[in-house]
């Protein structure tokens, strides 16, 4: 069954399954997560079985609030979907808009809340294959620097977090 997740029709919020919002191009509500540890942020591979943007690297998490659901709440229950991480304390960074052609006749046109953690040991991981194949620390600058050398292996949505949002994930320059 497709999720149902906030999307905005016509100026006013209503439910609208995933799948649709994307093949529209519809307005809708997201989360991002990045967790940080010792300036190395935790990036994932998408998993391969994804229907957009399988394989390609992406922030520490990301997906779209259910229909009511508290976007600190969603986060918190997707970083442990994911990844198995329990016990971190997302900290809310901004709401931000982005529209992205994510391939396949889809567009991601999100309103995100992004959060973020920062933490001082790495934290437990237990990977759902079926939403994530691998994940990595790198440092900003490394990751910079693979984003400049082979945009492609990297989701649309991070590019436009570094280039854009770089300030309210990693601290000001």
């Amino acid at each position: 069954m497709d999720t149902m997740i906030p999307t905005w029709v016509d100026g006013t919020l209503m439910p609208v399954g995933k799948l649709e919002a994307h093949l529209k191009g519809l307005r809708h509500k997201a989360i991002s997560v990045f967790v940080i540890c010792n300036g190395e942020v935790l990036i994932q591979q998408r998993a391969g079985g994804k229907y957009h943007t399988p394989n390609l690297w992406a922030n520490t998490c990301c997906t779209h609030p259910a229909w009511g659901e508290d976007p600190k709440v969603c986060s918190v229950r997707r970083l442990k979907e994911e990844l198995g991480i329990t016990g971190l304390e997302p900290i809310w960074m901004e709401n931000l808009e982005y529209r992205a052609d994510v391939g396949g006749g889809m567009v991601e046109h999100e309103v995100v809340d992004l959060f973020v953690i920062h933490c001082d040991t790495h934290p437990a991981l237990a990977l759902n294959p079926d939403e994530v194949q691998a994940v990595r620390w790198v440092n900003l600058a490394r990751l910079e620097a693979e984003i400049a050398k082979s945009p492609d292996a990297f989701t649309p949505w991070l590019r436009i977090y570094l280039r854009d949002h770089k300030a309210s994930v990693f601290g000001p320059a």
